[in-house]
């Protein structure tokens, strides 16, 4: 079952925004905020405008913690995570199986992806297979079909 998210070194607030009220959709647990992340509420304690925009509360229900580092999250917590990215080595979506191997999910920036050195730290790499003539979807709408994908197939295993 998918518990949390990694958004790691995302440019977007917007897109950080769309994750969370995605996340919220989903019941998802916890968003881990790493790098240049946007974060909810910023460093002056001010809350983060964009976020708020596209996020529309979802911010508020749904747990987040901020990492400078993706070597800090992996000293503070115990995850099993599976990246999501396209590389030669990655397992389309469709063909997932088990997915009692992960517990989270790793999104990466949305020009430069996840660095192949984090996602081999990963329990698996996971891609969405492009039909068309675009090479990527964007990160938040990514998130979305991911999210919804695993949270049916959970719900088929259950039955």
């Amino acid at each position: 079952m998918i518990k949390n998210i990694i958004l790691y070194n995302l440019r977007s607030a917007q897109n950080v925004g769309s994750v969370f009220r995605t996340a919220d959709a989903v019941g998802i647990d916890k968003i881990f905020l790493i790098g240049t992340t946007p974060t909810p509420i910023d460093r002056f304690k001010r809350p983060q405008s964009q976020i708020l925009k596209t996020a529309l509360g979802a911010e508020k229900n749904i747990k987040w913690k901020y990492y400078k580092t993706l070597d800090q999250l992996y000293e503070n917590e115990k995850l099993k995570i599976a990246a999501i990215e396209q590389t030669d080595d990655a397992t389309p979506i469709d063909e997932v199986k088990n997915i009692t191997d992960f517990d989270t999910v790793l999104f990466g920036n949305e020009v430069d992806g996840i660095p192949k050195e984090i996602s081999d730290m990963c329990k698996s790499t996971i891609e969405v297979p492009m039909m068309g003539k675009k090479e990527s979807l964007n990160i938040s709408v990514c998130c979305g079909v991911v999210l919804y994908h695993f949270l049916f197939l959970e719900k088929k295993l259950v039955q």
